[in-house]
């Protein structure tokens, strides 16, 4: 949904690597494929419930695989599913990736997880888009990098909205803030915002969790700034975050069980 071209002169130190640095078969074996075909069609059709449980179209829900623990075989197995969208926890692995796939048969990778400075500057000519936006400073980081390859980068802020001390988020009460000056950017769009559930919460605070979020979101949008993602979700809660207004579910142990790879 982001086209943006690539340009190899920013990409020099990749050139000079042989393509035979990317060992992996692109070919899953039938009884693997198998079962990624039957989890993928369990995981759709318990989206589509939960969506029609609460008069939501299961359209409106977009499946992230998160792809940082499988090979390649895998991916490509994905694409041909359909799923064209990843999620990728690692952002040092994108350059990877991107030498194993022709640039028209490409993921669109989501960057989820933690993104340090140093691995910034790889990750964000590659990236669709990143959900997990933290803080002020790395949105003036993104801005800055954007900024030299020339292009605008979605983005999602990443909301600790049950306020733990060891979860990475923006405080709900400088959402509006941290809002306010990612609008007078010019380099990324915000188009939502993300959040996590507590580990092993109770589906009770699962829930409170997520339609947190929607209420924030619905409290920061204007006419100007739609914000119309809400990624929320994994393996063990997407189903309550659909019903609480998901618009992207990030999932990867329900898509992968079964499955034996090296």
């Amino acid at each position: 949904m982001y086209a943006w071209t690539l340009r190899c002169q920013e990409w020099p130190k990749l050139m000079m690597q042989p393509q035979d640095r990317i060992a992996a078969a692109m070919t899953l074996d039938a009884a693997n494929t198998a079962k990624l075909v039957a989890n993928v069609a369990a995981v759709r059709t318990r989206i589509a419930a939960a969506a029609c449980a609460v008069g939501r179209s299961p359209g409106e829900v977009q499946l992230l695989p998160v792809t940082k623990s499988v090979p390649v075989a895998v991916i490509a197995a994905l694409l041909e599913l359909g799923l064209v969208d990843h999620g990728e926890n690692r952002p040092e692995r994108l350059p990877e990736l991107a030498l194993a796939f022709p640039a028209a048969r490409r993921p669109r990778w989501h960057l989820i997880g933690h993104i340090q400075s140093r691995k910034l500057r790889d990750a964000v000519p590659l990236a669709t888009c990143v959900h997990s936006v933290h803080s002020l400073e790395l949105v003036e980081r993104i801005e800055a990098r954007c900024a030299e390859v020339g292009r605008v980068l979605p983005v999602l802020l990443q909301v600790n909205v049950s306020s733990e001390s060891r979860k990475q988020g923006l405080d709900p009460a400088d959402l509006a803030t941290v809002l306010a000056h990612a609008q007078r950017c010019t380099h990324l769009a915000v188009q939502g915002l993300m959040t996590m559930a507590p580990l092993d919460a109770t589906p009770a605070v699962q829930r409170a969790t997520f339609a947190g979020l929607r209420q924030l979101r619905d409290a920061h949008r204007t006419a100007a700034r739609a914000l119309p993602e809400l990624s929320m979700g994994m393996s063990a809660d997407f189903e309550i975050a659909v019903e609480e207004g998901a618009t992207m579910v990030r999932v990867g142990s329900a898509l992968y069980e079964g499955l034996h790879f090296d």
